[in-house]
């Protein structure tokens, strides 16, 4: 999940350009600080490496040519077309919504620019889990059907829900969030001078928006759209039930189902090739992109009346009402509709969720400050290219993450086993899954608050430096009071991400120590839906407090 906001578009400041140089600090304190940054640097990159080393290992000598030769070019054309469906659908949702609670004043508009964020807390795989069972074949809309029509089953045709679209539509609704985000921040921020000095030169109000408006919030789109991406690419739960071949099914397949590791990593690597393509191509299109036309006043909003402006309040409440309203009242229905026994290890998988997700916070944000802070005191390329790779396993899935993370903490157990004769350390245990919260997620909030330390001019630093402050004093006194409503920000991006995560805690969590998202897949795999409604509605609640703060601080923004 997640929205990135150093990816807004954003004019040049004096931070950029000039970081603080700490010319009187004592060279053991630089040493340190580049301690620090390689080794959160090769954690984080340890399990890529292990996954390389993972895939260069000898398999089956036929698996990966029998792959090759049947299944994986039906692997990425399904990928591909996922991909696809979803970014269109998302560019409609995320960009029509941002666009019109920015530009235009109608009945709700208050209440939805906030609700639209709230799918954030419903993951694609629950959303997946509460339409089937309310539109497949023995669910209530088609049973409503037979019985008003008086048709048997075949008489009819209705969508298939278990499909490829039915999996975009789900992602889409899921996802649409990051790009709407991004783009309602990149239009409230439009630029009202040139706008009207093309509307004064005769230009349409159709063109102005094509020629201006659009190109300034372009970046921050695409920037929105990639996340998607990477996030559709990712997905297990959602695919895994609805039986649709990408990529990230394939591998799971291979590992588990042929007990093949090293084919497994082979097709791993392929994916994340394709992701880290992805990200480099975002970054360039960004890179290229820079608009700078940000006006003195705040941006208009033309109030609508009659049919335009009940239209408008529909098309933002129909992503809401479809992504959280519907499903969250679905899985209520089906929790209490007495088909399943509340079963009494739900507090239990509750807790186990909380505590991963609060301890991986606990541990990423310190990180992800650490390594904000050292971009901003250093202007060594080393330590900026190792900091900016801490990043990477945020487009690194869950599940190939899984692949190679088993290899590192199965490496570093057999090592401290032969040096101190102890047993498991982090295989098998819940540490497993919080190293693989940190490398996929430290990237959520080190970006955020490498955004915020930016918008600090370096100014304030060099105030304090002549007070005679040293890099942690000016850290403790000068930027902690303006990073805490960003450190909170970035604690419930992570928390939310840490809750729906799937995929790496499904492969990485110690015997009988389950989470929600586990459970509600394992009881939807053996099509107990009901039984999935519990787990399901309890992620959305565990996860619905944040996202209600985040929003509100949305709304402030």
């Amino acid at each position: 999940m997640r929205s990135d906001s150093s990816l807004l578009p954003s004019g040049s400041s004096d931070a950029e350009t000039s970081a603080p140089r700490w010319r009187g600090v004592s060279r053991a304190r630089l040493s340190g600080l580049d301690a620090f940054v390689l080794a959160v640097a090769l954690a984080i990159l340890a399990p890529l490496v292990a996954l390389l080393f993972v895939a260069g290992q000898n398999g089956p000598d036929d698996a990966l040519a029998h792959l090759v030769a049947t299944v994986l070019p039906h692997y990425a054309l399904t990928s591909v077309l996922l991909v696809l469906m979803v970014g269109v659908n998302v560019v409609l949702l995320g960009v029509g919504a941002g666009w019109m609670v920015a530009a235009y004043d109608f009945p709700g508009r208050r209440a939805l620019q906030v609700a639209l964020i709230l799918p954030l807390a419903m993951p694609a795989f629950v959303l997946a889990y509460a339409y089937t069972d309310f539109l497949d074949t023995s669910g209530p809309v088609q049973g409503w059907l037979r019985d008003v029509t008086g048709w048997s089953i075949g008489d009819y045709w209705f969508p298939q829900v278990r499909s490829l679209p039915g999996a975009a539509l789900f992602l889409s609704l899921a996802l649409y969030p990051y790009v709407y985000m991004l783009a309602r921040n990149a239009f409230a921020e439009r630029s009202l001078t040139l706008a009207e000095a093309a509307r004064s030169l005769g230009e349409p109000a159709a063109r102005v928006w094509w020629r201006i408006t659009w190109p300034m919030a372009r970046p921050a789109v695409v920037a929105g759209v990639t996340l998607v991406a990477m996030e559709t690419l990712a997905d297990f739960g959602t695919v895994s039930f609805f039986a649709v071949d990408t990529f990230t099914a394939g591998i799971y397949r291979a590992w588990q189902g042929l007990g093949d590791r090293a084919t497994a990593a082979r097709l791993a690597v392929g994916l994340l090739v394709v992701v880290l393509c992805l990200v480099w191509m975002e970054r360039r299109q960004r890179g290229r992109m820079a608009f700078h036309g940000r006006s003195a006043r705040p941006a208009a909003t033309r109030r609508l009346t009659g049919t335009a402006a009940w239209g408008a309040t529909l098309a933002c409440a129909t992503p809401v009402v479809l992504g959280f309203v519907l499903p969250a009242g679905l899985l209520l229905r089906a929790a209490w509709s007495g088909q399943a026994e509340l079963d009494p290890r739900i507090g239990a998988w509750a807790l186990h969720t909380a505590g991963l997700s609060l301890l991986a916070v606990l541990v990423v944000v310190p990180l992800a400050l650490g390594l904000a802070y050292a971009v901003r005191l250093t202007a060594h390329p080393l330590i900026r290219a190792l900091a900016g790779a801490a990043g990477a396993g945020y487009a690194v899935p869950g599940l190939v993450l899984g692949v190679g993370l088993l290899a590192v903490v199965g490496g570093i157990d057999r090592l401290i086993h032969g040096v101190w004769g102890v047993g498991l350390v982090l295989g098998g245990t819940a540490v497993a899954v919080v190293y693989a919260y940190c490398v996929r997620f430290l990237a959520v909030a080190q970006q955020g608050l490498d955004a915020s330390l930016k918008r600090i001019s370096p100014s304030m630093d060099a105030s304090a430096r002549t007070l005679g402050a040293g890099p942690t004093e000016v850290l403790r006194r000068v930027h902690w009071p303006l990073l805490r409503p960003s450190l909170a920000t970035a604690a419930l991006l992570v928390f939310v991400d840490c809750l729906k995560e799937l995929p790496a805690t499904l492969v990485l969590r110690p015997f009988n120590y389950d989470t929600l998202a586990v459970v509600a897949y394992q009881f939807a795999s053996d099509e107990r839906l009901a039984e999935a409604a519990v787990p399901s509605l309890a992620i959305v609640a565990v996860g619905l407090l944040p996202v209600v703060i985040l929003a509100r601080s949305f709304r402030r923004h």
